[in-house]
């Protein structure tokens, strides 16, 4: 089967890549073409933009959660319904588990989807002749022959012709095209990564305006053969089993502070037989009526705990709940959320659902920072013995971290106990990915069905 599909990858994070990305599926839907957006590895924001570009959720990938065949399922349930599929790096190109390993890298999964590459260089600060040196060195690193274009991002007008006719002499790639330096198109960090896309003033009117310079100054029929050119491919579709039965309406907590999740888990759970009810925390003045479970994954509630905490009668709300036993999951944001407090920045601790006995805070530094496999101590949510895989990014911290779960950091083989856990909650620090252990997503629907609304 023919799926057109190319990677944007880079030398480093803080590259562009998100940028040229964005401006490419904005590119390509202003050509009324159809594309679809993935991102490697376990971030959160960057599909955000993608989706903002695009209209339409976009998937993550990852050669860590998933292996060659199930990542290879993953990306052509979408893949098989667009024409062409535009996947953006993570980090550095060859940068994996530990920094020391290729696997989980975007090179990982350019391989897994044998999908060209273009490379995006941040030129600012170099000569022709220092990235001579740079881009010869991924080259050289490139045994798969993968790399196929370089667009140089940062670059002049007046120096393209002629880096642009230096490098093509030294070196076997071509290179695509430039993007001039425009301070309004950078987009802001903060600790979890960058700032959120609807935190940008006019960000869709600067897409455009950034998307026609794009096509200006990058071969954008270039990249279009290039995707084109990917080798056809024989990969199996991977379905989940929907129930023959109703649908349990489950409610999920979903607003500016709240909106970390992997679509795919969205996808599992839809599909063995949940109807996902979206309700607000920030907003709302109660739970959805009628649900039969919660769902609480991550965000920034530390940037919102004071409007949060003042909630009350949506932490009432959450609380009867949890004591009337529904079932719930609460992911990072979400597990600070059930706690007693939150420390938000300005110093001052905001009291929030209490479900969990213990204070959230600011530690001042990354904690436990990277990917995990989680087992259980006793069979409840995953089962027979199994393991989920996932992946923790997060500086603040609690003294009740639970441990009815052991978390096995890879390639460091350290382990820790971690996550509470009984017969109907799931409640930790890790963003779980169920497509590694679908049984996770299975059980707690089932768990679910089971609950009465009082």
């Amino acid at each position: 089967m023919h799926f057109p599909r190319v990677m944007l990858a880079a030398p480093r994070s803080g590259s562009g890549k998100t940028l040229l990305t964005c401006l490419l599926l904005k590119s390509l839907v202003n050509e009324d073409l159809k594309p679809a957006a993935f991102k490697c590895g376990p971030d959160f924001i960057d599909p955000m933009f993608h989706k903002r570009a695009l209209g339409i959720p976009s998937k993550n990938l990852d050669t860590f959660f998933t292996d060659v065949k199930k990542t290879r399922k993953l990306f052509m349930e979408t893949a098989i319904h667009v024409d062409i599929s535009v996947v953006e790096g993570v980090m550095g190109l060859y940068d994996g588990i530990g920094g020391v390993s290729e696997k989980a890298s975007s090179y990982d999964v350019a391989r897994a989807l044998h999908c060209p590459i273009i490379l995006v260089v941040d030129v600012r600060g170099m000569g022709g002749m220092s990235l001579t040196a740079e881009i010869r060195g991924y080259l050289d690193y490139d045994r798969d022959h993968l790399i196929s274009g370089v667009i140089l991002n940062g670059m002049t007008p007046s120096s393209y012709e002629m880096v642009k006719r230096h490098l093509e002499k030294e070196l076997d790639v071509q290179i695509i095209g430039y993007m001039p330096h425009d301070k309004n198109l950078k987009f802001d960090s903060r600790h979890l990564g960058l700032v959120m896309p609807d935190e940008i003033a006019g960000l869709n009117q600067k897409l455009e305006v950034a998307a026609a310079q794009f096509r200006k100054s990058v071969n954008f029929v270039n990249i279009l053969e290039i995707a084109e050119g990917a080798p056809d491919v024989d990969w199996e579709v991977l379905r989940h089993r929907v129930p023959n039965q109703d649908l349990i309406p489950i409610g999920i907590a979903a607003d500016e502070a709240f909106r970390f999740y992997y679509e795919d888990n969205l996808s599992i759970l839809r599909d063995f037989g949940c109807k996902l009810i979206p309700f607000s925390p920030l907003h709302d003045k109660s739970i959805p009526e009628g649900v039969q479970g919660l769902i609480f994954y991550g965000g920034y509630p530390e940037l919102y705990a004071k409007s949060l905490s003042a909630n009350k009668s949506m932490l009432k709300s959450v609380r009867n709940a949890i004591e009337n036993r529904m079932p719930s999951i609460a992911e990072c944001g979400g597990f600070m959320y059930l706690g007693e407090s939150i420390e938000a920045a300005d110093g001052a601790e905001y009291p929030m659902v209490g479900a969990i006995h213990t204070k959230f805070y600011n530690s001042g530094h990354l904690v436990r920072f990277g990917y995990m496999s989680v087992s259980e101590k006793e069979d409840s949510f995953l089962g027979n013995g199994r393991a989920i895989r996932g992946h923790e990014f997060h500086y603040y911290n609690c003294n009740n971290n639970g441990s009815d779960c052991v978390a096995y950091k890879p390639v460091r083989a350290k382990t820790w106990d971690c996550v509470h856990v009984d017969d109907v909650h799931w409640w930790g620090w890790p963003h779980l990915y169920y497509s590694s252990c679908p049984s996770y997503a299975e059980n707690f629907i089932r768990k679910c069905r089971r609950y009465t609304v009082e």
